[in-house]
């Protein structure tokens, strides 16, 4: 008589105990084999909820929102400086997927940072840059780079206003010398001025006013202009004699 094999009613221990160990709701750390930590809430064993992250070889913290395993909503991300040995803000804003996206503020150094809008990782939208040499420079971003409207503030007080494309000055603008004294209005190409016109714009108030040498003035033939003028009386005082 043949053995029958009776079917397993019963679920193997390895899925009972795999299902127990699902992460869902708040747990307290949990650590990786690399040395990365996530304390904070779970859903269906992905992070999901409030939550701070570390990856311990690359030097990284974020603390924020979470959303089926990716940053999604507000955080904060930070840095470990070996110079300092501590972690540095480097990121408060708005995520999407696992990347910046919306508001929000990236610090690049001590006094450069950026301060606007993101997409997908990349400044994008209206936003201010201030950099480490003291440009600023405020506007539309695209890809990372200046494009459409914007106005770059140089260090030195000079000033730039008008259409970018690609991180360039393209198209109509006005560039303004404030430590001579003179106003460029015109078209650029690629951030070189293709053509314009260039006046005095508040020269008295320069700190170093463009010097214009006085043109020699002189008469290609002063002879004839002279004789030109001698006739010019004497025909009016012949008519006014002869009025009188």
């Amino acid at each position: 008589m043949p053995f029958l094999k009776k079917p397993q009613t019963t679920e193997p221990l390895v899925k009972v105990w795999d299902k127990k160990a699902q992460k869902c709701g708040l747990h307290h750390t949990v650590y990786s084999v690399n040395g990365d930590q996530y304390s904070g809430e779970w859903l269906d064993n992905k992070k999901h909820g409030k939550g701070m992250q570390v990856w311990k070889q690359a030097g990284i913290i974020f603390d924020g929102d979470w959303s089926c395993g990716k940053r999604n909503g507000f955080g904060l991300l930070a840095k470990f400086d070996t110079e300092k040995k501590e972690y540095v803000r480097t990121y408060a804003g708005y995520w999407k997927n696992d990347k910046k996206e919306g508001a929000g503020t990236y610090f690049y150094g001590p006094s450069a940072f950026y301060e606007g809008h993101w997409s997908k990782d990349q400044r994008a939208g209206w936003g201010r840059m201030e950099y480490e040499n003291g440009d600023v420079y405020e506007g539309q971003w695209l890809e990372d780079k200046h494009h459409g409207q914007g106005v770059l503030f140089l260090a030195n007080g000079n000033r730039y206003v008008g259409m970018w494309r690609d991180g360039k000055k393209n198209g109509r603008g006005k560039f303004l010398y404030l430590d001579r004294g003179q106003l460029y209005e015109g078209f650029w190409v690629d951030g070189v001025a293709k053509c314009g016109t260039l006046t005095d714009s508040e020269r008295e108030a320069a700190p170093s006013p463009t010097i214009y040498p006085i043109p020699k003035v002189c008469l290609l033939d002063p002879q004839s202009v002279l004789m030109e003028a001698q006739s010019y009386l004497t025909e009016n005082d012949e008519k006014s004699t002869i009025a009188s």
